[in-house]
Order: structure tokens, then C-alpha cells, then sequence
């Protein structure tokens, strides 16, 4: 009874939440913070493309703090380990089941990590491919071969990968893709301008269907 008051309490607070995304800090050794110039990049995009008017400068929550109720939208990415501990996964289950949604963008080595960890937030279900008409590809841009190829990589073809409860999708995983690393500052990665407009372009409709979903 005590956790479905919780729960209850939690769907209430992000429902009234802002429309505003965090990043998100876990433990395990992986480097959550890199890509510093990426989100807030993002945030401007889509602030003066696609009329969201988030905080320019993002928030930091850890996976473990009741402050990830506040926010309709968290950001998670790195190179390494991740780990969740038991009542890190709680915490994110019941976000994520209560209206949340989480995006993770592997800048590269997160996949072995992530998908075990997220078996201990959601132990029944794996994560799968979205198909090529999922609405979010057309969110607010159109994306008629899916998710864009912005790093190399191990070459491998980009995907968009999710976990769906009850019918939502509420986790998105993107690999072999790194968006992130086409948000960041121009000077970081030199990617050329129309690659970094495909990232900002795919990651507006992340944040658009993030928001309306």
C-alpha cells in the first residue's frame, strides 16, 4: 500500500512538472558527464526551433534522488560501466511507469553495461528496435530512414532501440549513432554542419515526443 501511495504521489509531481529535461548521474565508473557542450546545445535548438522554452542550463540528478520526478525527460550517456543499485532501479522503474521517459545515447561502449542494468528495472522485458514509422522519427523533423549515422563508430548501422510498458515507450537507447557527439560544440568533434543538423534535428524530436507522449 505504501509503495502504490509513492508511486501515486510521484505520477502527480511529474505530471505538473515543467517541461524541462536532466542529465542523468549514475554510478559504476562511466563517465556520465561527458559531452558537456551537447545538451545545452540541444536545449537552444529546440528553444528556438521548435518552441520548448527549457532551462538552458540543464540540471543534474542522480538516479537514486526523488529530484528525477521533476523532470519529463532525462539524458543519460557515456563510454563505460553503469551500474544500478537496487533502489537506483526502484526509483527509476517507478519514474519511468509514472509518465517519465529516459533517453541514453551510447557515446560509445555503454551497450553490454546498460543492458544489464536494465534488467533490473525491467526484468521481463529487452530492448527492441523501432521500427521505421514510429512517430518519433517525425516528431517535429522527418526521418524516413530512421535513426542518423552522426560517428562511425564500430560501423556498424545505426538503431534506435526501446523498452515499452503498457504500450508506451519509455526508455530509448540510441547505438552505433552518437547523437550526443553531434550536439556539441562544432569545434569539438569538427562534424561537418549538415551532420550536427541531423543530430539536433533527431534529438527535437526525442524532447518533442518526450514531452507529448
Amino acid at each position: 500500500m505504501k509503495s502504490i501511495l509513492y508511486l501515486f504521489i510521484f505520477s502527480i509531481s511529474l505530471s505538473v512538472a515543467s517541461q524541462d529535461l536532466a542529465i542523468l548521474k549514475y554510478k559504476g565508473g562511466g563517465d556520465w558527464y561527458s559531452n558537456p557542450t551537447a545538451v545545452p546545445n540541444l536545449i537552444a535548438f529546440c528553444n528556438a526551433n521548435i518552441g520548448t522554452a527549457m532551462n538552458p542550463k540543464p540540471e543534474t540528478v542522480e538516479v537514486g534522488s526523488v529530484d528525477i520526478f521533476q523532470f519529463p525527460l532525462l539524458h543519460m550517456t557515456g563510454h563505460g560501466n553503469v551500474f544500478f543499485s537496487e533502489l537506483d532501479a526502484e526509483n527509476l522503474r517507478n519514474y519511468l511507469i509514472s509518465g517519465g521517459f529516459l533517453h541514453i545515447d551510447d557515446n560509445y561502449g555503454m551497450k553490454p553495461y546498460i543492458e544489464k542494468e536494465l534488467k533490473k528495472i525491467f526484468l521481463e522485458e529487452d530492448l527492441v528496435e523501432l521500427p521505421i514509422d514510429h512517430p518519433i522519427y517525425n516528431a517535429a523533423y522527418t526521418f524516413t530512414n530512421g535513426l542518423p549515422k552522426i560517428h562511425e563508430h564500430d560501423g556498424k548501422r545505426p538503431q534506435a532501440l526501446g523498452i515499452f510498458f503498457e504500450d508506451r515507450l519509455v526508455l530509448l537507447f540510441t547505438f552505433e549513432s552518437d547523437l550526443g557527439d553531434g550536439w556539441e560544440d562544432e569545434v569539438v568533434h569538427n562534424d561537418p554542419p549538415d551532420v550536427r543538423e541531423k543530430a539536433l534535428k533527431m534529438g527535437a524530436n526525442i524532447i518533442k515526443f518526450a514531452f507529448e507522449n
